[in-house]
């Protein structure tokens, strides 16, 4: 299968009717923002304009669009909504899961297209060091390349030891700290910027970063109150994980693919209850990629959606572990099954770039973010 990573594609019937959007729409447009568990109504399809069969923050960049403010995002984050606010904690082990609102999560891990496309963004001049050479050097890297010299830098995959570009681009990223995940986050709450890491691309927005780039220093990160774009806490992650997806209850799955311990098969087609990583002395795939492509197991879906929850890459949460950690969850490529047990997390300092370390992200649906939205932009329209 081939997952459009770093590419903008509005459907057709979104291109036609964009000229349809006019000012009345702004009163409209925040009225159509659905709930996880409801179909939006069917005079709101003029505002899917990512056409995911709903209205929500993912649809800001073609609203946007309609009315001419800025060309559309690079990057497209697939989001699964993850709904039943209130549901409890799971009922063994530390007791996560419980979150008391409607939040959208990463489909997939953050790809090595989609970091490309942000440091060709803001990294020319790569000031809190988003790149590890290791990408590229290292045998379990994503193959990121970077190219010139500062002040100039541009980033591909033409180091590749092998196969094409299109070979690389949706496979997770990793190699990359919790730092480097929340200047990607902020990069995305500031809209897809171009320009130096500085206050309005990397360095605030989710999180007020500010140059931080020490163990200390991003231990002490907190997530902004108007955050939009975030690594998800410890209970978001867990609970599109895990659990049930079955009301506000404290059900659980031990593993991510909604059953029980996975194999590690790369079968097409997939029957599902797999996952990426080392079992009975065997990668799910070897080098040089290590990584599957993310939904290469594509029956293998959390109750809420999510692939590779278990497998391929430890995923940056936001819980702070101790006085110098931040927690990882969900195993890697090269660990074996126990890694991907609800049970099981990592810690390690927020700065380090490791081969098995990645991220994915969630978006927080908040109401009074699209409202100030559309009326900013309906203030420019009318001028």
């Amino acid at each position: 299968m081939k997952w459009a990573s770093v590419l903008v594609v509005l459907g057709a019937a979104a291109l036609a009717r964009a000229d349809d959007v006019s000012l009345d729409d702004f009163a409209l447009f925040p009225n159509c923002m659905t709930g996880p568990d409801s179909s939006y109504p069917e005079d709101c399809d003029t505002y899917d304009f990512n056409g995911d069969l709903d209205v929500d923050l993912a649809d800001m960049a073609g609203f946007q669009r309609a009315f001419g403010k800025s060309t559309p995002p690079q990057v497209v984050i697939d989001t699964v909504a993850v709904g039943n606010p209130g549901n409890a904690n799971d009922t063994h082990g530390d007791g996560y899961g419980g979150v008391d609102y409607v939040y959208r999560i990463g489909k997939y891990e953050v790809t090595a297209g989609q970091y490309t496309e942000f440091l060709n963004a803001v990294a020319a001049t790569d000031t809190y060091g988003l790149y590890n050479p290791s990408m590229d050097s290292n045998s379990f890297g994503c193959q990121i390349t970077q190219n010139g010299i500062s002040g100039s830098y541009t980033y591909d995959f033409s180091g590749r030891p092998s196969g094409t570009e299109a070979d690389w681009l949706d496979r997770p990223v990793n190699i990359v700290s919790w730092g480097d995940a929340a200047r990607f986050t902020n990069w995305l709450h500031n809209g897809q910027p171009t320009g130096s890491q500085d206050l309005t691309t990397t360095e605030d927005g989710s999180y007020f970063l500010n140059g931080a780039m020490s163990t200390a220093e991003l231990v002490d990160i907190e997530r902004e109150p108007d955050a939009t774009w975030v690594i998800p806490s410890e209970d978001e992650w867990y609970k599109a994980a895990y659990h049930y997806n079955d009301g506000v209850t404290g059900n659980y799955f031990d593993y991510p693919t909604s059953s029980s311990v996975p194999s590690n098969g790369l079968i097409d087609p997939d029957p599902g209850n797999n996952a990426t990583y080392f079992q009975d002395g065997g990668y799910t795939i070897v080098s040089p990629f290590w990584r599957t492509e993310v939904g290469a197991h594509e029956n293998s879906e959390s109750p809420y959606g999510t692939f590779d929850q278990g497998g391929n890459v430890w995923e940056w949460n936001e819980a702070v572990i101790g006085p110098s950690r931040r927690s990882l969850r969900g195993g890697s490529f090269y660990g074996n099954d126990n890694r991907q047990r609800a049970a099981s997390s990592l810690s390690n300092s927020p700065s380090r770039e490791a081969p098995a370390f990645g991220f994915r992200v969630a978006v927080l649906r908040r109401r009074a973010d699209v409202l100030r939205f559309v009326d900013e932009l309906g203030s420019k329209k009318k001028r």
